[in-house]
This record gives structure tokens, sequence and C-alpha cells, in this order.
């Protein structure tokens, strides 16, 4: 997932780490807002609080952590207006893009509450063993104590409502830092946690640059990023100094596959939505599509007439007059100019948009044609509204394509046929996979959503790892009968290693003469003796 570097500005200038944010939106240039830049020492104390009010927390325990998330959705919901009209000023949006948002607080948050308690159930194992036959097997689950979560600029409510709900459901208390370009939304919903519905203090908001981003990795028991690979490796990198867990949702270039027996009308519909929705910034958006050879012609040229029908703008609050709005920053922006440039100048024809609006951070939807693996749109991670399209001549050469490449997020394959479906999309190196839809694997919550080769480490939630993995696992083992003593335990003597001996052989091998003390008579066995 691209984003601004740590220590640069929306326009990509430096900026002084200690500086005060300003928050500018990026369709009109305005600012909609300036918010502190916490020092790491700042850092340090916010982190110290949230640790001494995580023990209550985790006492509380499921059930009761549940009623918190729930009357803080409550507050999200009756204040969506406000909460949503940060999100569209200050991501530059489209009303529609901005009030999806509201949708993943709901769902994540529900789901969460929903299955928690289930999910940190202690577990019950079944011993291996005779030799375990007194034992009670458990797996325990206690959280860490402080967890850190990282998130970008994208989605400024959505991407922390991802992670958040799942690590306060496990009883940890959780430390955000959220991008230095939109941190007005996040930091509204902490503060209602914390002010509004009368929840311990176990959530806080740490907004800054880079400095203030190594703070929260440094101060913390285990770390969520959401982000670029670039700075996912670095975290993974510090974790792994000290010794804490990282789980890392990192950048993404999700193929889609047009074979030949695909509803096209469907196809084009996924691939407008699934690679322009939010001006294409989402790390699981269509980035590259390869259209099999029978239906490229007729494809491309309803890409093209859908993508013309597209109304990009910032449009008024509730008003859902766009489908698209701004680019978040300018040098996303110029990341976008790069890409098509980079193409054309190597063969390819632009055949809709390829040129920036004179006002705003504007990219009209762009479609490549005549492309290949030579040119960056086709290899380099996008996060604009571009759509490549590739022609191929069979489903063979379109999963050689797709996994050709060094991420492995997401993609789609689009297809008539159930089986071909699952033939063609089993074979793509990615941790999701969708037919005949896009970027909705991310939206079914009871699945595990991360990224396979560079897109990522571990899973960053959905199902019971959403709660789990920021958890510790406890071994635990408990006596069923209050025996005295142990076989195997001191002192030892002849007749107690006969006795051993013989239990062993009687729950352990295989056949009876083995199982008796008796010579094998097999042929393997007999030829070994012999030598």
């Amino acid at each position: 997932m691209t984003q601004t570097e740590v220590g640069t500005d929306a326009t990509g200038g430096p900026t002084p780490d200690t500086a005060d944010l300003e928050v500018v939106n990026p369709a009109t240039g305005q600012l909609v807002a300036t918010v502190e830049a916490m020092t790491p020492a700042q850092v340090d104390r916010l982190a110290t609080r949230l640790r001494a009010a995580q023990p209550e927390w985790e006492a509380l325990g499921p059930k009761k952590r549940a009623k918190h998330l729930l009357a803080w959705l409550n507050w999200i919901v009756d204040n969506k207006d406000h909460l949503l009209g940060l999100v569209h000023r200050e991501g530059g949006k489209s009303w529609g893009d901005a009030s999806i948002e509201l949708m993943v607080c709901v769902e994540v948050i529900n789901y969460y509450a929903k299955h928690g308690e289930k999910f940190l159930a202690d577990e019950r194992r079944r011993i291996h063993g005779p030799a375990s036959f007194n034992k009670k097997l458990r797996i325990l689950r206690r959280p860490y104590q402080l967890v850190g979560i990282i998130t970008p600029w994208n989605y400024p409510l959505a991407m922390a409502m991802m992670d958040v709900p799942g690590a306060l459901m496990s009883g940890a208390a959780v430390l955000t830092k959220p991008s230095e370009i939109v941190p007005l939304a996040w930091a509204e919903v902490v503060r209602a946690w914390n002010e509004e519905i009368g929840a311990p203090p176990v959530l806080g908001c740490a907004t800054g640059r880079g400095p203030t981003g190594r703070a929260v990795v440094d101060a913390v028991d285990m770390i969520q990023f959401t982000g670029s690979t670039r700075t996912g490796r670095a975290i993974g990198i510090r974790a792994a100094e000290r010794l804490i867990p990282a789980s890392l949702e990192l950048g993404g270039k999700d193929p889609m596959i047009v074979l030949s027996d695909a509803d096209l009308d469907r196809a084009v519909r996924g691939a407008v939505w699934g690679g322009l929705f939010n001006a294409g910034q989402s790390c699981v958006a269509i980035e590259r599509i390869y259209a099999e050879s029978p239906v490229y012609d007729e494809f491309v040229d309803r890409l093209v007439a859908e993508v013309r029908t597209l109304r990009q703008g910032h449009d008024a609050q509730g008003a859902f007059a766009a489908e698209y709005g701004a680019m978040a920053t300018e040098a996303q922006l110029e990341l976008v100019e790069r890409h098509v440039a980079d193409a054309v100048s190597k063969g390819a024809r632009v055949l809709t948009g390829g040129r920036r609006s004179d006002e705003g951070l504007f990219y009209p939807a762009t479609v490549l044609v005549d492309v290949d693996h030579s040119m960056a749109c086709m290899r380099e991670e996008t996060f604009g509204p571009l759509l490549p399209v590739m022609k191929v001549d069979s489903e063979d050469q379109a999963i050689a394509l797709a996994n050709d490449s060094v991420y492995g997020l997401a993609g789609s394959v689009w297809t008539s046929s159930p089986s071909r479906g699952r033939r063609v999309g089993s074979r793509i190196e990615s941790g999701g996979m969708n037919i005949n839809n896009a970027m909705t694997n991310v939206f079914q919550f009871p699945l595990p959503m991360g990224g396979w080769k560079q897109s990522g480490l571990g899973h960053r939630f959905g199902g019971p790892n959403g709660v789990r993995k920021f958890t510790r696992q406890q071994a635990f083992v408990s006596e069923r009968l209050p025996l005295k003593n142990e076989m195997h335990w001191y002192p030892y003597s002849p007749a107690k290693g006969a006795l051993v001996e013989r239990a062993l052989r009687l729950t352990g091998l295989h056949d009876w003469r083995r199982r008796l003390g008796l010579r094998p008579n097999d042929a393997h066995s007999s030829s070994r003796s012999a030598r």
C-alpha cells in the first residue's frame, strides 16, 4: 500500500518533525485543521497510561468489553455526519466513497463483539497417548498488554477499524497512530471512546510523523502495521530487534483475469469499481487486467465506455453526485503520472484519461492498452485510477503473468464456470481470491485477510485470528487425579525401568510381537539383527 513517506507533507516537501500537522483537503487545497505532532516523550507517557489501565480492562472479560464496543458503535452511528464529514474533507473523497467507511465500523465492531467470547474461550485438547492419561490439556489466551496499530491515509476511519475492535476485544490496551495526512476522523472516535461513552482509558491516539510512529513501535508489545512495503520492512526489522511480534499488511498489485467465458457486463462493472473505488487508492484494488484474446476487444470497448460515464469530484456532503474524488497527496498523483508516461514511452496507448486536472489533486480514470511487463504500471504498485489491460492467449499465460509479481495480496478471476474459477483462482499466488467479484474477500469477516510474498506477514484480521493474534497462548496442563508420584520421577530403579519399557511397548508399538517384547519376524528386522 503506497503512502506518503515519513517526514514529508502532503506535497512531498520536507517538513520539520516537530511542526504541527496541517491537514489539507487535497480536492480544494483548503486547510481543514491543525493537529499536534506528538514527541517520542509524549508517546511514552501515553503508553504508560494505557498500560496502567489494561489490567482492569482485561479483568472485565469478553462480555463486558463487548458492551463498551457496542456503546462506541452507537456513538459512531449517532455522530456519523460529523465523522464522515471529516473523512470527506481530510481525504478529498466523494461523499459516496466516504460513506462506505461507516459500513466497515458497523460490520467489524458487530462481528468481534458477537464472536469475541467464543474466540477467546479456553480450548480443550485430547491427550496424545496413554502416558498422559492423568493430564487435562487446555490452551489459555492472555492479551499482549499494549498493542500498537499504525495505519495509512487511504481510509481515515476504516483502516484502524479493521484492527482496533479485535485488539480491544482481546483485552489489550491499544495505542494507535493514524497517518499524518488524515488524522482527524480517527482522533475524534478515540476521543469519543475516552470521553463520551464511559469506557476504560485503554485506547490512545498518537498523532505525528515518522518519529511518532517509531516511538509507538518502541513502546508496545506487539505491532500491527498497514502501509508501504518499504516502511513495513523497517518496522519488521525494529520489531525483530525488540523481539516483539509484527503483523504487516503491505503493498499489492492485484491482478484481474477475464476468461473467455466471462459475463462481460459484470466483468466490466467489476473492473470499474474494483479498480477505481476511492480513486484506486486501495491495497486490494485491481491494478492490472489480463483478458483472454476471444473477449479482449469487446471487454476493452465496454470498459472504456463505462469509464467515460464516471463522475469525478469532491461533491457536497450528502450529495452522492460523484463516484470518486481526489488523490490524497501530490506525491501519489505524480506516481500515477510517472506510470502512465513510462507506459506510453514503451508503446502503450491511452484510450481515455491520461492527464491530471488543472485544479485539485484529481486524476481521471485512465485505461491503457498494449501494455506488457516491461512497464512500471504492470509491476509497481500504482495506487491510483489506472486500468492497464493486457491481451493473453490462454488461462495458463494469464496465470503466469498474474504470478509474475513480488506482490500477492489478492486477485480476481471472471468466468461463467465455477470449476474453471476454482482451477484458475487456486493457482494464483495471493492471500485472497475473488471469483466474479473484486476486493470482496476483505469484507468477508469470517475469512483471514492477509498477503503473500512482499504483500505482508501474517493475517491482518478475519475469523478467530482477528482477536487471537493480539494474545499469547499458554499451554495449561493440570492433573485429573491427585497422585503422589509419576512413573518417570526419581529415583530410578531396574524394576521401574522395566515397567516403563513394557508400558511403552504395549501402548506405543504397532504389532503384537513387538508389544510383547518378542523377536520381530519381518525381513527388515531380521537383516538388522544379523548385522
